[in-house]
């Protein structure tokens, strides 16, 4: 491969001890992206790297490295807080092999969908009618809410347009989800005047903006300084190229028209200056979001998309953030129950940042929103293709009316993410339905009322065991797997979980009472990124063998007892909600299987590996793959041959039993959990839910096919798309006692 392939020369090398370069996907002018595969938990991730140290003077490279790896640091944490901006896995300095320099890099998440600017592009060449502004409020909102995320800690974008905004899933479908790219190696760069200077005198000019979307002060600082209100700027322009149906809202040839266009105060780049049908208090909103100074202008987005949300919503519950552990913001959007047809109206539901443990706040026109300093960095993988999401959208105007039940759609959904149907109701006097939190009902003493119950402890059902609440540290901080670290403190209150995976008869049995939806004869999942289109599908077909169901709904001969597997997460959560229960948090299911005394695995200190105490891959798991010609080959766990080359019925290794009396914790399959995967933070949490929204839940436990001994820990976590019906993946059921 030549050099202009590969600037850097890594293509086939380890990077870091855990990233397999395979190719590069994308160059700049000061940055070259490569696809690379983590080599123990075989995922694609994207590798982005800062190249431009060749021009910069000697004296000054160590100083741009440290200023490099804080900010990585500080992309990290805001990552985490919310899943609507890229995730930021990793950062370090790697050394190129032919110019034998120091390069700074970002590990992120691979990401499959387009990017918006492209988007847009497709559906003007299709002819596609343009997006109303409910449509657009739907499609936008995790953007707006993560924005607010760092705008609340006096930290801009400065860059934010159409590419930097991917789109997950069909951009016209309620699955839809948006997240937010780069946030720029170049305002890194531009902290260092003198790199600057160096890297024009290459030819390597760094830019901060892109003009289409430049608010007036990034074309000219007589109009004050960039900050948070200039992003506010930047998402208006975007709102309105998609009310025009994709035309851009800045009209120009050149860098010199755009700015005429940006600055101009008698002509602003609102909806009705280009014949779009508002109404007033929208436009209103536009102009103030649009006004050319700063200081007219709403000064985050929280600001901005709640007033929005009023004059879109008149008569409406507010949209607003919720404060969450480590400051950061979370958002609830709320909108009319119904359509003007009188259907019920779906909601687009915005990221969540983590555990709602904070007073809820509004965010109002004018306020200053929390301090801090700094420009956070981040760096955008996009491929091409690719579905996924998560969400509704609300796709017509709303119907005004009295004694609408209103939903704070992040609110609720952020308590239906940790079991509980309870819904957060605004205009009405409705009570939740303890049920459908599936959670027990107080009792009243005789005579008296729900009111003035005697609350009686909650029994756990037969075959779950009553876990008391507690705190542990959940995580690891071992080195060598990203995705458990940092190891933080959590509180958990006293819940119920099943001792066992849920069998194939007790699933068949949900089935046939027409409460659950038949488990699939052929596993379905994403291909490997190293595995061709015709072995993907010759290995779907041979591992259906393995899914315990086969035609017309039957439990294969002898399988009753087996877990049940080849089933997507909404079949898991559709039959624990008919149990009157739901699937396990992460942190729940982590408690159960290793509790508060720092164990190393569910059973104690003893050897990981042995095969007495979990269902995994050995001798009989490579003979059972070699005998069915697939690729790639799993690693073993142990050369013992277990007889169960794949599920085993539930509870036959009573030696990997927990010290609570969960069975298979380790092993057998894979369980779904009821969070969507996201990054930990480091901040104590209590009763955590994980992000509201995404595409991929976590799993967690390892399965039959399981032989990395990293999966025996029971801080080892993984990700599955929740449409996947892996016959690798099960789940156990669990219950709140509150």
């Amino acid at each position: 491969m030549s050099s202009s392939q590969d600037p850097l020369g890594i293509v086939g090398t380890i990077v870091d001890g855990k990233y397999q370069v395979e190719a590069v996907i994308g160059e700049g002018g000061f940055s070259v992206v490569y696809r690379a595969e983590h080599i123990i938990w075989k995922q694609p991730v994207a590798l982005k790297c800062f190249n431009a140290l060749a021009g910069v003077p000697a004296a000054m490279r160590q100083e741009l490295l440290n200023g490099f790896i804080q900010e990585g640091k500080l992309m990290t944490s805001l990552s985490s807080r919310t899943a609507a901006i890229v995730q930021a896995r990793d950062v370090g300095t790697l050394t190129a092999p032919r110019s034998g320099e120091q390069v700074p890099f970002m590990v992120l998440e691979w990401l499959e969908g387009r990017p918006l600017d492209r988007v847009l592009s497709m559906e003007r060449q299709a002819e596609m009618p343009a997006r109303s502004i409910y449509d657009v409020l739907a499609l936008l909102e995790p953007v707006a809410t993560a924005l607010e995320v760092v705008h609340v800690q006096n930290i801009a974008h400065r860059d934010i347009k159409p590419a930097n905004l991917f789109v997950i899933g069909d951009p016209r479908q309620p699955g839809a989800f948006v997240k937010i790219l780069d946030f720029g190696i170049a305002k890194v760069m531009l902290e260092h005047a003198q790199l600057q200077t160096s890297l024009a005198q290459t030819g390597r000019e760094i830019t901060a903006f892109t003009p289409n979307y430049g608010a007036p002060e990034q074309f000219s600082r007589t109009h004050g300084a960039t900050g948070p209100w200039t992003d506010v700027f930047a998402l208006a322009l975007i709102m309105v190229e998609l009310l025009r149906g994709g035309v851009p809202a800045l009209q120009g040839d050149d860098y010199i028209q755009l700015a005429v266009a940006s600055r101009d105060p008698t002509v602003r780049p609102t909806p009705r200056a280009f014949g779009v049908e508002i109404s007033d208090d929208v436009e209103m909103v536009f102009r103030r979001a649009l006004a050319v100074s700063p200081r007219e202008r709403y000064k985050t987005a929280g600001q901005f998309w709640l007033d929005l949300h009023a004059a879109a919503f008149p008569g409406s519950a507010q949209w607003s953030p919720v404060t969450v552990g480590g400051g950061a913001s979370a958002a609830a959007f709320s909108s009319p129950a119904t359509t003007p047809g009188g259907a019920p109206m779906s909601m687009r539901t915005g990221p969540n940042m983590g555990q709602n443990t904070g007073p809820r706040i509004s965010v109002h026109a004018g306020n200053g929103m929390g301090s801090g300093g700094g420009h956070a960095p981040t760096t955008p993988l996009f491929a091409p293709g690719g579905t996924g999401g998560g969400g509704l959208t609300a796709s017509s105007a709303p119907k005004k009316s009295s004694g609408t039940v209103v939903f704070g759609a992040l609110a609720a959904v952020a308590l239906l993410g940790g079991g509980g149907a309870a819904l957060v109701m605004f205009g009405s006097n409705k009570t939740p339905n303890p049920e459908a939190a599936g959670s027990e009902t107080p009792t009243a003493a005789p005579g008296g009322s729900a009111s003035a119950a005697a609350v009686v402890a909650p029994a756990c059902a037969d075959g779950m065991v009553r876990i008391e609440g507690a705190k542990f540290f959940m995580g690891s901080d071992e080195p060598g797997f990203a995705l458990w670290q940092p190891q933080h403190n959590v509180t958990l209150s006293s819940y119920c979980m099943d001792i066992h995976e849920v069998t194939a008869e007790k699933y068949k049995a949900c089935v046939d009472g027409g409460e659950c939806k038949r488990a699939e004869m052929i596993p379905d999942y994403p291909k490997g990124e190293k595995t061709t289109p015709e072995q993907h599908e010759k290995n779907r077909k041979e591992f259906a063998e393995l899914c315990n169901f086969g035609e017309n709904g039957i439990i294969k001969a002898g399988r009753e007892k087996h877990p049940v597997n080849c089933v997507s997460w909404e079949k898991a959560d559709l039959y624990c909600k008919a149990q009157k229960g739901r699937l396990p948090t992460e942190a729940e299911w982590e408690f159960a299987a290793r509790g508060s005394d720092g164990r190393k695995f569910p059973w104690g200190d003893q050897d990981g590996t042995d095969p007495k105490h979990m269902n995994a891959c050995g001798k009989e798991c490579a003979d059972w793959e070699k005998a069915h010609g697939l690729e790639p080959k799993s690693q073993t766990m142990y050369d013992a041959d277990d007889t169960f080359p794949g599920t085993a019925p539930v509870g036959s290794f009573p030696d990997g039993k927990t010290k609570f009396g969960n069975l298979d914790m380790i092993g057998n399959v894979w369980e779904w959990t009821n969070d969507y995967y996201a990054s930990y933070g480091k901040d104590p949490q209590t009763d955590p839910m994980g992000a509201v929204t995404g595409d991929r839940k976590a799993i967690r436990g390892g399965g039959f096919n399981g032989g990395f001994e990293l999966w025996v820990n029971p801080a080892f976590r993984f990700h599955q798309l929740t449409t996947a019906s892996a016959h690798g993946v099960g789940f156990r059921c669990a219950k709140s006692l509150k």
